[in-house]
């Protein structure tokens, strides 16, 4: 069993900047890919970006050139670094992880990006 627990929403204007957190925490050691999705008012849950246990990560088109996703394996931590924020990134981010059990979802947290 894995939980999952995201940090550093808020509110940014239109071309800032903030790093979304999320720590694992339980049994760490089972998880193989993390992940960020986000999901907007009235809309489906969508993929963000992915990173595996070899480094390799992938990025929904949108967010290309502007987000990156990195791990910190000894701290059982994913980090969603976003820059360029527009407000249609505004939506609640969800962290999720992948084990050989399953998956795990955090929370979420909201962002919001508005002048």
């Amino acid at each position: 069993q894995v939980q999952l627990v995201e940090s550093g929403g808020g509110l940014v204007q239109p071309g800032g900047s903030l790093r979304l957190s999320c720590a694992a925490s339980g049994n760490t050691a089972s998880i193989s890919t993390m992940g960020w999705f986000r999901q907007a008012p009235g809309k489906q849950r969508e993929l963000v970006a992915t990173d595996t246990n070899r480094g390799t990560t992938n990025y929904a088109d949108s967010v290309k050139g502007r987000f990156t996703i990195s791990r910190d394996n000894a701290r059982g931590t994913v980090y969603l670094q976003m820059s360029s924020l527009k407000p249609e990134d505004s939506a609640v981010y969800f962290c999720r992880a992948w084990t050989y059990a399953g998956d795990s979802w955090g929370q979420g947290t909201q962002v919001t990006v508005s002048s």
